[in-house]
């Protein structure tokens, strides 16, 4: 087998149809049996948050898969924004390569009528919005979360256009929405369009109309701060990661210019999605961001967020039924990490973790959950790929369902391991 035939196999792991993505897997997979291509070497390293091009990404779900398979993990998730579209054929992908895998989805929720108001927690843009994490996906309800997400990708649908408008009017522009930028995701199949799809669009424009190189980076500089890290990537015009690097850098920086707030359809409040996510067995976190100071990703400012109140917004979370917290232990300083787990321990909480994946920049592997002070998030992870079998078959075996200790559900859900 030439390297030629595998590489072609590996570059339609991305092919428009399911069906011919899948079949690529197939494909590389009977190589891999016959030992034509080398079997990575795989620890217990996890990732149960990785982001596919059904939300914004380089991976298809099933390409999710064989890079999560090739750094070695040894299981995965898939979560991607206001969509289940990619579930199905990640879970497909998973039984080609023999390799578990754990599904989700991650939306955003206001909580502006609660105790903690309109103050920013975790989500960037907007006050009084924090984002939720949507684990442990059993298959039979997969219909149930299309049919709750409905009314979130239409009025996500009616802003993303918005927010269109406001980037042309900004830049000068004349992006169409469905021509330059619905066609950049998968909406057609269930995905979500997002605004790191308007501004891939706008990336790819910017890049048609300066180039890449000096003139593209005097441009930015009179529009945005641009970071000096991104613009030494910026400086090289024959990187592979060019039109990512450059969205980042607009995600950074641009948003604030052009955005529309997002209405309570678009992003429910969260007693609703916790009681979705109860009836349905499924398990809801609150996604804790904290402080930045250096953003890992480079797409973030440094900026305050949920610290100076994180008792009250933990206690307030906790009182409207969340039964678990997930964090990123790469993104957050010792202290902060410590803190969290603090307050977790403290309400019985479970601990989720992933490092959520959408560049071609990132590691699939979370080196920080090497520690051995993590260990408890690796356990989580495997809980989660159980409770989703365990649900499938009585959704009264479900994590939200089962009136059990935290100790004791872990005990219980390795029956299905």
């Amino acid at each position: 087998m030439s390297e030629m035939k595998i590489d072609d196999l590996v570059i339609n792991l991305n092919a428009p149809e399911k069906e011919e993505r899948l079949g690529a897997l197939q494909e590389l997979k009977k190589l891999i049996d016959e030992k034509k291509i080398e079997s990575p070497e795989t620890g217990s390293d996890v990732n149960n948050h990785i982001h596919t091009t059904f939300s914004f990404s380089p991976y298809s779900p099933t390409k999710a898969v064989f890079e999560a398979w090739k750094a070695g993990l040894c299981t995965a998730g898939i979560i991607d924004h206001d969509s289940v579209g990619g579930v199905r054929e990640f879970a497909e992908a998973g039984k080609i390569m023999n390799f578990p895998t754990t599904s989700g989805f991650e939306l955003r929720s206001t909580h502006s009528h609660t105790a903690i108001g309109m103050r920013k927690t975790n989500n960037p843009d907007q006050g009084g919005i924090s984002y939720l994490t949507f684990h442990g996906l059993p298959a039979t309800v997969i219909p149930n979360v299309e049919e709750f997400l409905k009314p979130v990708h239409k009025a996500r649908d009616e802003r993303n256009r918005k927010m269109c408008a406001n980037l042309n009017n900004l830049l000068g522009f004349d992006m169409d929405y469905d021509r330059d930028v619905a066609t950049l995701s998968q909406s057609k199949y269930g995905g979500s369009v997002t605004e790191r799809h308007l501004l891939f669009a706008v990336a790819k424009r910017m890049v048609l109309e300066h180039g890449k190189g000096e003139a593209l980076i005097s441009y930015l500089k009179g529009l945005i701060t641009l970071d000096p890290k991104v613009e030494k990537y910026l400086s090289d015009t024959q990187s592979i990661f060019y039109e990512y690097d450059l969205m980042g850098a607009l995600k950074a920086d641009l948003v604030e210019k052009f955005y529309v707030p997002a209405n309570e359809i678009e992003c429910p409040k969260m007693e609703n999605c916790i009681k979705f996510a109860d009836e349905n067995g499924i398990i809801v976190t609150y996604a804790y961001l904290g402080d930045i100071g250096q953003s890992v990703t480079g797409d973030k400012k440094a900026a305050k967020f949920e610290d100076e109140f994180l008792d009250e917004l933990i206690e307030t979370v906790v009182g409207l039924g969340f039964k678990a917290i997930s964090y990123m232990p790469s993104r957050n300083t010792r202290a902060q990490l410590l803190r969290i787990r603090a307050l977790c321990e403290k309400y019985n909480l479970l601990q989720v973790s992933g490092e959520d994946i959408n560049s071609p920049r990132q590691k699939f592997i979370c080196e920080s959950l090497r520690d051995p002070l993590f260990s408890n998030l690796l356990d989580t992870t495997w809980l989660l790929i159980e409770q989703e079998k365990a649900a499938a078959e009585d959704i009264n075996n479900s994590f939200p369902k089962l009136k059990l200790s935290l100790e004791e559900k872990f005990k219980f859900y390795e029956k299905w391991r």
